[in-house]
């Protein structure tokens, strides 16, 4: 006979199924693809680098290419962590061919960002070519972001609202934004003097801070940039009016730059075809909800696929929902066993569930009445009285 124990008074039964805090960083860490031919051996060619350390990388840079200023227009709002693809110049006996081949090897910058995470430990959300960016390499970017589910910025290429408007309408990724054909201007310490700070390279900085400081519901437009002394180009523009060349900007839409109270990004919209997406903040909202219920319910995953494994999947999501609406980025959440759950499905271990969101468009356009009276003449006998 085996000894078995008798059970005598009270015992705890450990339950390890529970709903889930999912929680997002944040920090959205940044990806940018630059040149940099004197840089030291931090920055191997064709490499994903992790930064971690904006000034220490600065230091490594070396003073050529594109990388320093794109770090510098970064570095600019505050410390952040990123990713950092060099590639090397391009090279061919003409121009077109050195065009060509720059273009390729930047394309391949990207594709070495999009795989980041496996070499880095990080995977960039916000992404850019500042100073790169030809057409060849924002249709690339865009495909990247589709695939990526991430965000990114390009210039736009033209020098009046009608060529702007012509080079816009080959793009439609929900998750490009793309800006005005200028850069900014800014105290370089090595030449001492102002110095090209590229427009793309200020987005993704401005990006990365706000997603850290204010929230990814914010759009980049109508924030004060810090350190830039101006712009290599101005358009007219006057607020309350849209009968300027920024209000033929926008409608193109792409986003410009205003001079009120310091530069700002003027302009919310995105290259997206579906008109649900038009907004930046909407887009980075779906972006952002949509990864930390991904990250978050890694956990559950190879669980037992029970009941009470699918409600708590949904409360968890849904106390999600909760938080970000008491902290006012979302006006609401909701997830829900979705349809498509019969015996057979769930004996393949296939589960389905759905959520319903709404985020928060920006206030981009403001009516105000004006409506003329005589109504607050009345009483005009006793306001002499009073007087």
């Amino acid at each position: 006979m085996a000894l078995t124990p008798l059970p005598h008074g009270p015992s705890v039964i450990r339950k390890t199924q529970a709903s889930i805090a999912l929680t997002g960083s944040k920090n959205t860490p940044w990806g940018i693809v630059a040149t940099a031919p004197d840089a030291g051996a931090a920055f191997p060619i064709g490499q994903a680098v992790l930064i971690d350390d904006l000034d220490a990388a600065l230091e490594a840079a070396g003073a050529d290419g594109t990388l320093r200023p794109s770090l510098e227009a970064i570095a600019a709002f505050g410390r952040s962590i990123g990713v950092v693809v060099v590639v090397a110049e391009g090279e061919g006996e003409d121009e077109a061919e050195v065009a060509a081949d720059q273009d390729a090897q930047v394309i391949a910058g990207l594709e070495t960002l999009r795989r980041a995470e496996q070499a880095t430990g990080v995977q960039p959300l916000i992404l850019a070519a500042p100073g790169l960016a030809t057409q060849p390499v924002t249709v690339a970017l865009e495909t990247i972001l589709n695939v990526q589910d991430s965000f990114g910025y390009a210039r736009a290429i033209g020098d009046t609202p009608s060529v702007l408007d012509a080079y816009r309408s080959g793009f439609s990724g929900r998750g490009l934004m793309l800006l005005d054909d200028l850069d900014f201007l800014a105290f370089d310490a090595v030449a001492k003097a102002d110095a090209p700070r590229f427009i793309d390279a200020v987005a993704v900085g401005m990006r990365a801070w706000l997603d850290r400081e204010v929230g990814y519901h914010k759009t980049i437009s109508n924030v004060a940039i810090p350190g830039v002394t101006g712009v290599t180009r101005f358009r007219s523009w006057e607020l309350g009016s849209a009968d300027t060349e920024m209000g033929l900007i926008n409608g193109v839409p792409v986003t410009g730059v205003i001079r009120r109270n310091g530069f700002r990004f003027w302009g919310n919209r995105t290259c997206s075809d579906d008109p649900r997406f038009a907004f930046e903040s909407i887009v980075r909202t779906d972006q952002h909800v949509r990864r930390v219920i991904i990250e978050g319910v890694f956990p559950h995953i190879d669980q037992p696929l029970t009941p009470s494994l699918a409600r708590d999947i949904i409360e968890s999501i849904n106390a999600l929902g909760r938080r970000e609406k008491q902290e006012g980025r979302l006006a609401g959440m909701e997830a829900y066993l979705a349809k498509g759950n019969t015996p057979d499905q769930l004996a393949l271990g296939r589960l389905r569930l759905g959520y319903r969101w709404t985020g928060y468009a920006p206030l981009e356009d403001l009516g105000i009445e004006n409506v003329m009276t005589d109504e607050f003449l009345i009483d005009f006998a006793k306001l002499v009285e009073t007087a």
